[in-house]
Formats: structure tokens, sequence, C-alpha cells
């Protein structure tokens, strides 16, 4: 490996657009909490949420149970999942094997959401970033990542993050609230909108992987992650099978056994450190769960083998967590769990305090790493001029204090 892979190469625009993105970023969150004051003080007389229930996110057996609500037989339900997921549709009108008075029925009572698009920026590599606007207000981004035998989607769990992972942009915003499974469901429906992804399940699709690697820590909503995916995984629909699907926690550990029984997806590990005390400063989780219980939880995750191993994500920061100590470190504490080390360029973001690792030095670590039998790919940043890469994701959503919420209702 030639040079420092976190630099800008000729020809990326990476300087010209990085400069763009920062002179055009929100100065702070005080605009957004305006503007989320001004929403939740509208007048109220004035609608914003429509009423009837959202059939987007509803696993099978309560999208039966919405139906036979208007007193529809469970065939049904086959029916309108095959529209709502296999061909997209948006409008009840468009469910053409269904007669027309039950589409009418079906549009009076019930409604097929889509989160907003606030904004898509689309980097030179091919990336593709949108900002997604919520019933309420609240925002998250979602990326979408082409790649010559694959396309992968990365959703987000949560607006904000429960975690403060002091490199990661998103760990800067508080943690606003969970999404709800329409939400994260709405995302993959979202891309898959614009990337013209309709019928699923085609030889040519464009969206073939999803990470759960976005804004947010998704075993922290677990209840709502699992029902979203058990609609995406759905063959009738959606159609990704678990093989497809990669979860990523900072490392929950009491919830990644019930992950692993209940979906069966692959597991990503954001592991960063091979130490506690850097570990507690990177991702401050590892005071409540520290290294060791970590790894003894990925051992026993269930399904892992040779042939599903897990995934630890490993950051390369300057001087911190990149010496060939480290590097040595790091194979002694995952010897014996069937891994890869995917070791990720630091992506700068504005006001971030460390630099990412020169190429030298993550060479020297990857080779350490190859050496002891762990494959170890190192991560190509995709998506950097429109901070859209690893650890860049960020809304200006703030949650509003009891204190605000009540004077804007008030108003």
């Amino acid at each position: 490996m030639q040079g420092n892979p976190c630099a800008a190469r000729p020809g990326d625009a990476y300087v010209v657009a990085m400069s763009s993105v920062v002179a055009n970023y929100p100065s702070s969150a005080s605009d957004a909490r305006a503007e989320l004051l001004a929403f939740a003080g509208r007048p109220a007389g004035e609608p914003s949420v429509d009423s009837r229930p959202d059939l987007i996110g509803l696993e099978r057996e309560a999208l039966t149970e919405a139906l036979a609500s208007i007193g529809l037989p469970k065939f049904r339900t086959g029916q309108v999942w095959h529209w709502l997921y296999h061909r997209g549709v948006t409008d009840f009108q468009e469910m053409t094997t269904l007669a027309k008075p039950l589409r009418a029925q079906l549009a009076e009572t019930f409604r097929i959401s889509r989160p907003a698009v606030v904004t898509r920026q689309d980097s030179v590599d091919g990336t593709i970033k949108w900002l997604l606007r919520f019933a309420d207000g609240n925002e998250a981004e979602t990326v979408f990542i082409p790649e010559e035998d694959r396309g992968t989607l990365c959703v987000s769990s949560q607006v904000g993050c429960t975690l403060t992972c002091s490199f990661c942009h998103t760990g800067t915003q508080r943690l606003v609230r969970n999404l709800t499974p329409a939400e994260i469901v709405g995302q993959v429906l979202v891309a898959l909108d614009h990337l013209g992804g309709y019928p699923t399940g085609g030889p040519d699709r464009r969206l073939t992987n999803i990470v759960l690697m976005g804004m947010g820590e998704p075993l922290y909503n677990f209840d709502n992650v699992a029902s979203a995916l058990k609609v995406i995984m759905d063959g009738e629909g959606i159609a990704l099978s678990k093989r497809r699907i990669t979860l990523s926690t900072s490392g929950v550990v009491p919830m990644m056994a019930r992950c692993g029984a209940e979906l069966g997806v692959n597991l990503a590990i954001s592991l960063h450190a091979t130490t506690d005390p850097v570990r507690d400063e990177l991702v401050p989780i590892n005071k409540k769960w520290p290294i060791a219980e970590l790894l003894e939880a990925c051992r026993t995750y269930p399904g892992v083998n040779n042939a599903r191993r897990i995934t630890f994500e490993y950051v390369m920061l300057a001087g911190v967590n990149d010496a060939p100590e480290d590097a040595r470190r790091l194979v002694g504490l995952i010897e014996g769990i069937p891994a890869k080390i995917n070791l990720i360029p630091f992506n700068p973001w504005p006001g971030s305090r460390y630099e990412c690792s020169d190429g030298d030095t993550i060479e020297r670590f990857a080779q350490i790493v190859l050496k002891a039998g762990y494959a170890s790919p190192v991560r190509t940043p995709r998506g950097r001029d429109i901070l859209a890469a690893c650890g860049q994701l960020k809304s200006e959503s703030a949650k509003l204090t009891r204190r605000e919420a009540r004077t804007a209702a008030a108003e």
C-alpha cells in the first residue's frame, strides 16, 4: 500500500467537495431545535400526521390482523404484501389485482408510508446519501454504496445515538428516539424507489445487501429492528436473506445471543481497541461491558462458524490504536473466534480531533493480522465528499426537553 488512504486523491474532487460540505453544514443544532419546536407547536387544527394506521413495517401476522379488522380474509395478506414490498406501490389504487371497491376500502382505512426525502447527495464515487424526514419532523441518514459485485444499503436504527463514541460523528448527536419498524423498512423502500428496485428479487438488482451500521445502536432498539428485518427478509417481498444482512453493535452484550437466535443475521463488532483503557475512551459502552465480556459473547454467538464469521471493525487512528503491538494483541484477543478484521481508515468530520493512520502504518497492521490467519481487508473510504463514509453520519434533529415540549404544545 502506497501513500495515505485517508488523503485526497487526484481527480476525486475530495478537497473541493469537502470544503463545500463543511461550508454548507448547519452551524449548530439550534436551527434544527427551533424547527422542531415550530413543528411541535403548530396550530391544533393543522394536521401533520395521517391518522390512518400505516401498513408498512407490520409483520405478516400483524398485517393479517389489520386486514381482518375490516373484515378481510387471511388470503388477502399475501396479496397486499406482494404489492407493498415486491412491487413497491405507494397508492392502493395501483394494486390492480384487487377489485376497485376493495382498493377504495383499503385507502379509506389505511395508509402506505414513506419517509420524506429532504436531500439526496451523490458522491463522485457513486455513493448516494439520503437525508430522510419522518412524520414527527425528526431526521436520519441512509447511504447506498455500490460496488462491482454488490450494492449495500447502510440503514439507521435511531435518530441520533445512545452512545458517545469519540471518533464517530453520530456520537456527537444526542439520542432523540428509536426508529419504528416502518421507519427502518421505509429507508429500504426509499432506496429501492430511487434505484429502480421493483419488482424485487431480480438477478440484476442493485440493492443486494443491508448493514445496520447507520445512525444509532441497533441492539438498543432491538424489538423494532427485529420486526423490520423480518419484513425485509420475507421471501415474498423485499426478499433479502439473513446471509445478506449484517448488524453492527458497539457491544450490547446481553442482547447479542438473542439477536443471533431470533434473526440469524451476520454480526459485526465495533471493537476499535485492544485494551480497556483505550476502548473506554473510544467506545464508552466498554465501561459497562469490557473487552473480555464482549469477546466471550462473540465466542458463543449462535451459528458462528468458519462459514459465518464475525466481523471485527477497527478504525485506524494515528497514534491511538495503530501500533504493531495493537495488531499482535488483537489477534491474541480473537483467537478461536471465526472472524475477519475490517480495518477502517478514519473518515474525518467537522470538529473531529483524530487523524487517520498513514498508509504504511495501516499496511503493517494488516500484514500482522493476515499472517496470524485472519482476513484483514482495508475498507476503501466511500462517499467522503458528502459525509457519507463510516462514522460521518449525523442529522440535525434535537430532542426537545420536557419544558420545551410543554411550551410548544401550549402555544
